[in-house]
């Protein structure tokens, strides 16, 4: 059985992080440094990185380490659902991204799709809460919970365009013809989910247990 160095890093980056918030003593922190080092080489090594970039990246993140948090909105029109495009990779996606600061999960669920769809939502309820390492979405370097809520049309007018920085389309689409997602940020069977809570709506909120 192969190394799973994306684990291996994460648990590195965990220990150096908790390491450099905490500790007091001089010699301590350098070698936490030094783990962190560490980690940013094994991620360059095993994608082709580089080594001062990966290190950087992972200096960023400072304080206890968390699971990062991503919220998806599921807005419904006619039995369709809505997804914007995006830009990095063309692929097609629940709006969302990563949780900010100073909002709710509801207020981010509305602001991802005001800014990608340039539509106006109220939240309504959370249907699922996901860790993304058990959905079958690509590696990624930090562990992350995502969130989708089910959000209302406020006045019911439809997409038809993107207005987001990182994403340039917006539509709303049947389950059976759905196009090529981006599966970085959603996969098939999470739409497919989607609109079971939409055929059942007083279906339970999903969870990993």
């Amino acid at each position: 059985m192969g190394v799973d160095w994306l684990q291996v890093v994460r648990r590195l980056q965990t220990i150096s992080q908790a390491g450099l918030t905490y500790a007091r003593d001089p010699y301590d922190v350098e070698r936490y440094q030094a783990l962190r080092e560490l980690a940013g080489e094994i991620t360059a090594g095993s994608t082709g990185v580089d080594a001062g970039a990966a290190n950087a990246i992972l200096a960023l993140e400072t304080g206890y380490a968390t699971p990062k948090v991503d919220v998806r909105a599921v807005v419904f029109l006619d039995g369709k659902v809505l997804l914007v495009r995006e830009r990095a990779d063309g692929g097609w996606a629940l709006p969302g991204g990563w949780a900010d600061l100073g909002e709710t999960p509801g207020e981010n669920a509305a602001r991802e799709v005001r800014e990608e769809a340039g539509l106006n939502v109220r939240a309504v309820k959370v249907l699922a809460v996901w860790d993304r390492d058990r959905h079958g979405h690509p590696p990624l370097l930090w562990h992350a919970y995502k969130i989708f809520i089910r959000c209302e049309l406020v006045g019911g007018a439809a997409a038809t365009g993107g207005s987001g920085i990182d994403t340039d389309g917006a539509e709303f689409f049947a389950p059976d013809a759905l196009p090529p997602l981006s599966t970085d940020r959603v996969t098939p069977a999470q739409v497919a989910r989607m609109f079971e809570h939409l055929r059942q709506p007083d279906l339970p909120t999903d969870f990993d247990a």
